[in-house]
């Protein structure tokens, strides 16, 4: 399989999971973990439903990735996601040794891998992951535009929540 058409097919799913979190009143950020060209972990936010300020799609994911693997360095492996990390999803993909992080959307507010700061090539840290930002990019953003828009419409959400 072609990277591209591999990347879009993972990416897919990982929106699939961002369609999870809008079912659940999330923000629709999806996410999925490749190891040998097979899913071993999928999450999708989770912070109102656990009430947990970490219940990111991507810590979660790592989380199961590691149990997966037995192996809390996941060397060898590729997170997609919707949308590009934060800081602490960032910082957790370093640490957690992740090979490649294919993200969908960015993030011009909290983006930890390119838009605001880049943590995950930071030289000075003993790990860096290569990025492949942009795949589906029009659909991850339309996803988190429609579900933004339609809180602030209905009320649960200010514009400036």
């Amino acid at each position: 399989m072609e990277d591209v058409q591999k990347h879009e097919y993972f990416m897919r799913q990982a929106i699939r999971e961002a369609g999870k979190a809008v079912e659940r009143d999330e923000v629709p950020v999806g996410a999925v973990i490749v190891y040998e060209d097979r899913i071993i972990a999928r999450a999708h936010n989770q912070r109102e439903m656990l009430n947990d300020p970490t219940a990111h799609a991507e810590m979660i994911a790592i989380t199961q990735a590691a149990a997966y693997l037995e192996n809390w360095r996941l060397k060898g492996t590729t997170l997609y996601v919707t949308l590009e990390p934060c800081a602490m999803c960032a910082g957790a993909l370093v640490q957690s040794r992740v090979d490649t992080l294919v993200y969908g959307t960015v993030d011009k507010k909290a983006g930890a891998c390119v838009s605001v700061i880049n943590l995950v090539q930071e030289p000075r840290f003993n790990h860096r992951l290569k990025i492949v930002p942009g795949i589906l990019a029009d659909e991850c953003k339309h996803i988190l535009q429609t579900f933004f828009l339609e809180n602030i419409r209905t009320g649960r959400l200010s514009n400036t929540s």
